[in-house]
């Protein structure tokens, strides 16, 4: 897919002029993107995730277009059964091999398209740095951007950070200049923020970091990098703090939606809260972050309502359980199937394996022993039909390769995945194998690991005697595969700072050989299969997914991208100096359904807002407020 920022509609703005040569070394970059697809899995953490129960749209087109005219008509018209290149045969998942001395090995074609970005031109890195200073300008992201863009923004982020340690040591001496991001030291020059103007994160603390941002370093708007319903919450976050005067912009304009979020804004999930209010048992509704502020809005005027977060779910429902009395309280957990029978899983699995109330109220909740876990487990009612596209499709011949071929690996999977995938992570969790749980919890436990390694590898270690021979930990990763930008760099920093020349860290991303269409036609027109060539993935499997297995990267996600962020940069840059674009960007400012808006005789945007103040107080104080207790207990009596 190539694209230029050259944008052919009777007028040419003087912006994108001036970023003619980057565009065309960002397009070159872009002209070896290959197709991407992959599958995951997921993994806990006790303080949010449970780690041993201890703690787009574009994909596959450039990879398309590098083919001859007639094998791509054969392409696009055979209906042969899609078949594997050697280098992607499902015993061999694509991976990435990060090395010392920031050394990269991709191993096939999914993998060298990730690789491919991590490493950016610093004119486009400079570039973008130099306008997010000037215009005042902050970038909240979600993990799962493209390749591309993370890579951009993790490099800018680095280099704020450079700078700055060069202005405070150039303060320190006494210098009157600070320094510019061309690395230039001149009196005029303006200073460099002390927080990042880039901060990449899960969706709640991409609210926190906007809120930061505005505090810190005096933003004038903030850019959300993600679907619209995390756009909608960080306006939201930001205007409960005092900075609704702070315009928050998408990306582009068009609607990015979310099939999780948009599951729970149907009839169906409203008559089954309704359903759930009228038990005869106290009823507490934890719903999944990754929803609308409506839909929040709209359970808080049905049933007391907490948010969630993938790292928090499973401390919310056991410190709910223990306050509210496990036989007496139904949980309900929406809108996310795959999350709440994976939670009921991970109990079954505490009950089953034998753990003792000893370890029980050591590693899981003070307040809990084998008893309560069983009532906990028995009192929890999953809403049947929400998922998530990305997490939602997993093939028998990922789980037996997984098995098969990778039992030395560690395995994560996020508590969005669904089936036996889960279950493996969940199974080596208990040793602390593997990790269940959300993006952060299955990026910590990556660092874990590879620092414990990484020390025993040091020099230090080996001058007291330690150390060990040359070793390679195997990550299977069960998210979205945009995580590896952080990945990546989160791994070297930890090799770099231990000095270690003997670890290395392979990230695996499972993907079904029924991800990779086969090109029956050889270069010289003949059906010969051994001449066939494989592209990862394959048109007939969608975008980047397959109906048997493997859904790297996120459509909905993937409408963000370096244009994109380019273009809404550039129309900030001219609306301070003229109103031309203020119609364009009213365009991109967060959905705002809510506003103006009561139910039931409350503010729309309050009660949206409610359920989200309910679980900061929670992370903050380690239990339920009163307020929510008090709701549950008054919802009880009206049922009854």
């Amino acid at each position: 897919r190539l694209k230029t920022n050259i944008k052919i509609n009777m007028l040419i703005r003087p912006a994108t002029i001036q970023r003619l040569a980057t565009s065309f070394s960002r397009c070159s970059i872009r002209s070896s993107r290959a197709a991407a697809s992959s599958s995951l899995a997921c993994s806990f953490g006790n303080n949010g995730g449970i780690t041993g129960l201890n703690e787009g749209p574009h994909a596959g087109q450039m990879a398309a277009a590098s083919l001859p005219l007639r094998s791509r008509q054969r392409r696009a018209l055979s209906t042969a059964p899609p078949t594997a290149p050697p280098a992607q045969q499902i015993s061999s998942f694509p991976s990435i091999i990060i090395g010392p001395n920031h050394r990269l090995e991709p191993q096939g074609s999914f993998a060298e398209a990730q690789a491919a970005f991590l490493e950016p031109p610093m004119d486009v890195v400079e570039s973008m740095l130099d306008q997010l200073i000037d215009l005042k300008v902050g970038i909240v992201a979600h993990y799962y951007m493209d390749v591309e863009l993370q890579g951009v923004l993790h490099a800018i982020k680095r280099r704020q950070m450079e700078l700055l340690h060069q202005q405070q040591l150039d303060e320190e001496d006494g210098g009157a200049g600070v320094t510019s991001s061309t690395g230039n030291s001149t009196a005029s020059a303006r200073r460099i923020p002390e927080y990042p103007m880039v901060a990449i994160a899960d969706s709640l603390k991409m609210g926190d970091d906007a809120v930061n941002m505005c505090a810190q370093n005096g933003v004038s708007s903030v850019i959300c990098l993600g679907v619209d319903f995390m756009s909608e919450s960080v306006s939201a976050i930001m205007s409960k703090n005092g900075y609704a005067h702070v315009p928050v912009y998408r990306a582009t304009s068009k609607h990015i939606g979310c099939s999780l979020a948009e599951s729970a804004e149907g009839d169906a999930y409203r008559a089954w809260l309704v359903r759930s209010a009228a038990s005869p048992k106290k009823s507490l509704h934890v719903v999944y972050i990754n929803t609308s502020l409506e839909t929040k809005a709209v359970s808080s005027s049905i049933i007391p309502t907490i948010t969630c977060t993938s790292s928090n779910v499973l401390q919310t429902i056991l410190q709910a359980s223990a306050q509210m009395g496990p036989d007496e309280l139904q949980i309900c957990y929406g809108p996310d199937t795959y999350m709440g029978d994976n939670l009921v899983s991970l109990l079954d699995a505490v009950i089953s394996s034998g753990w003792s109330d000893e370890r029980i109220r050591e590693d899981l909740h003070v307040k809990h022993d084998r008893e309560t876990i069983k009532a906990l487990r028995d009192n929890i009612d999953v809403y049947p039909s929400g998922n998530c596209v990305v997490h939602h499709m997993f093939g028998q011949s990922v789980v037996d390769t997984v098995l098969n071929d990778y039992a030395d690996a560690y395995v994560t999977a996020h508590l969005e995945v669904p089936g036996e995938m889960f279950q493996i992570a969940l199974r080596k969790s208990l040793d602390d194998e593997g990790v269940v749980g959300s993006t952060s919890n299955i990026l910590n436990f990556i660092e874990r690991k590879v620092e414990e390694a990484a020390k025993n590898g040091s020099p230090a270690a080996a001058d007291n005697g330690g150390g060990e021979g040359k070793k390679r930990l195997k990550f299977i990763l069960g998210t979205e595969a945009g995580m590896v930008t952080s990945i990546v760099r989160s791994v070297q920093d930890i090799l770099d700072s231990n000095a270690c020349q003997n670890v290395e860290a392979e990230i695996i991303f499972p993907v079904s050989s029924e991800a990779v269409l086969g090109v029956e036609e050889g270069e010289n027109g003949s059906d010969d299969s051994a001449s066939a060539l494989g592209v990862v993935p394959g048109v007939a499997g969608g975008e980047g997914c397959s109906t048997a297995g493997g859904c790297a990267t996120c459509p909905f996600m993937k409408m963000n991208d370096l244009d994109t962020v380019h273009d809404i940069v550039d129309m900030i840059g001219s609306r301070q100096h003229s109103d031309s674009n203020e119609l364009e960007l009213s365009k991109h400012l967060p959905p705002n359904r809510l506003a103006g808006r009561s139910i039931d005789g409350k503010n729309a945007i309050e009660l949206g807002i409610e359920p989200i103040m309910y679980m900061r107080e929670f992370m903050k104080e380690k239990r339920l407020s009163e307020e929510l207790v008090e709701r549950v207990e008054r919802g009880k009596k009206l049922a009854a």
